[in-house]
């Protein structure tokens, strides 16, 4: 398990922009899982929709790349204060299945596929209550700052 004062060590995002609250499993080169509570209060709910709040599909997708960054991060033990990040390089194959709304937690899984020149692959999926909203490949790219 990781908390979010370990989470800060891995990602260089703050608010408004960290999409990851909690890693609840993590295993070295192969997956990892975690979360984002979605509260009324995220700043994108004032203007996406003002009278039907619903987290804009590119935000679940950073939030599958930031998560997936921390296992690539992990991966090959190395963090941002080393002087490198992780950018969200492409998606791929992405689909959403429903809306995630206030209230709703988004359970975030993801598995490195494959990895080469600091170019990384993973098979991501999103999930409310068990029932998937979000599916999409994602490449993260580390580069030096």
């Amino acid at each position: 398990m990781m908390y979010i004062e370990e989470i800060l060590e891995y990602l260089p995002h703050r608010y408004p922009f960290l999409l990851v609250d909690r890693v609840t499993e993590i295993e070295k080169g192969k997956s990892i899982k975690g979360y984002k509570n979605i509260s009324f209060n995220e700043p994108f709910f004032t203007g996406h929709f003002p009278n039907k709040p619903i987290m804009p599909g590119v935000l679940i997708i950073e939030a599958m790349a930031q998560l997936s960054g921390i296992l690539g991060f992990v991966t090959v033990e190395r963090k941002p204060s080393d002087g490198v990040v992780q950018y969200l390089a492409g998606s791929s194959k992405v689909r959403f299945k429903r809306p995630v709304v206030p209230g709703d937690r988004l359970c975030m899984e993801s598995t490195f596929i494959s990895g080469k020149r600091g170019i990384w692959k993973f098979e991501c999926r999103a999930l409310v209550d068990g029932e998937v909203v979000c599916v999409a490949d994602i490449l993260t790219a580390e580069r030096e700052v």
